[in-house]
C-alpha cells in the first residue's frame, strides 16, 4: 500500500494509505477519502466530502463542498458536481457519447453539470451532455438521457419525471387551490412558476439551511 502523498500530509483532510491522491489535485479540509480510491491530477474537491470506497475521480473534475460520494463511483474528465450532492452506491457517469476504442476522442469530452443539492440514487445511470437540476432525485437503477429540472423526480430508463421531491427528500403532492406544496419534515412550501419551474417560497435554491432544519428530525416548530 502507498502511504499517501507529501501534500496530503500537510493538507487538514484525511486520505486512506490504500488511496493515492496526486501531489496537484486540491482537496478541502475536513474531507475524507477512504480505501482504493483514486484522485488525479488537477481534480478539486471541496470542504467537508466522503469519499467511499474505490472513488475515482478524474484529472480536471470538480466537486464542491459538502459532497456525499458512495462507493464505487468513477467521476470523469469534464464533471462537475455541485455543493451538498449525494450520489449513491455503484452510480455511473459518462464523458463520451458515442466511445469507440480505436478511436481517440480524448478532446471531444461532454461536460455533465450536478446542481447543488441533487440526489443520484444507486446504480443510476448519467449519460454525459445532461444537467441534473438544483436538489433533482434521481431513482435507483434511473438511465438520465436530457436534462433534469429543480426539484424533479425521475425514474426508470429512460428516465422520466414522476413528480417533485422537496430539498429534504420528500416527494410532493396534495397542492392546495394556489398550487402550492408542503414538505412535511421541513414545512417549506413549493409551488411552480408560470414557466414551469418549481420554486421553494422560503428557502432560495442556493442558500444554506437554517441550523435548526438541517439536524434530520422531523417538524421543527421554532422555525419561524
Amino acid at each position: 500500500m502507498n502511504p499517501p502523498p507529501e501534500s496530503a500530509a500537510r493538507q487538514p483532510f484525511f486520505v486512506h494509505p490504500s488511496s493515492e491522491v496526486a501531489p496537484t489535485a486540491l482537496v478541502g479540509e475536513g474531507t475524507k477519502i477512504w480505501h482504493f480510491c483514486h484522485v488525479m491530477k488537477e481534480a478539486k474537491i471541496g470542504r467537508g466530502c466522503n469519499l467511499g470506497q474505490n472513488v475515482h475521480v478524474a484529472s480536471g473534475v470538480l466537486i464542491g463542498n459538502n459532497v456525499k460520494i458512495q462507493n464505487n463511483v468513477s467521476l470523469y474528465t469534464g464533471a462537475t458536481i455541485e455543493d451538498d450532492v449525494f450520489l449513491g452506491p455503484s452510480c455511473v457517469f459518462t464523458n463520451v457519447t458515442n466511445p469507440r476504442s480505436q478511436v481517440n476522442r480524448h478532446s471531444l469530452y461532454e461536460k455533465t453539470l450536478v446542481r447543488r443539492g441533487a440526489t443520484v440514487g444507486a446504480n443510476a445511470t448519467i449519460i454525459c451532455g445532461v444537467t441534473l437540476g438544483r436538489y433533482c432525485f434521481v431513482a435507483a437503477g434511473s438511465v438520465v438521457t436530457k436534462d433534469v429540472p429543480d426539484y424533479a423526480l425521475v425514474v426508470g430508463n429512460p428516465a422520466r419525471q414522476k413528480g417533485w421531491m422537496s430539498r429534504h427528500g420528500h416527494l410532493l403532492k396534495n397542492a392546495n387551490a394556489e398550487g402550492i406544496m408542503v414538505c412535511p419534515e421541513s414545512g417549506f412550501r413549493y409551488q411552480k412558476t408560470p414557466e414551469g419551474i418549481l420554486r421553494c417560497l422560503d428557502c432560495d435554491e442556493d442558500a444554506p439551511l437554517p441550523p435548526n432544519l438541517a439536524k434530520g428530525t422531523k417538524f421543527y416548530d421554532d422555525f419561524k
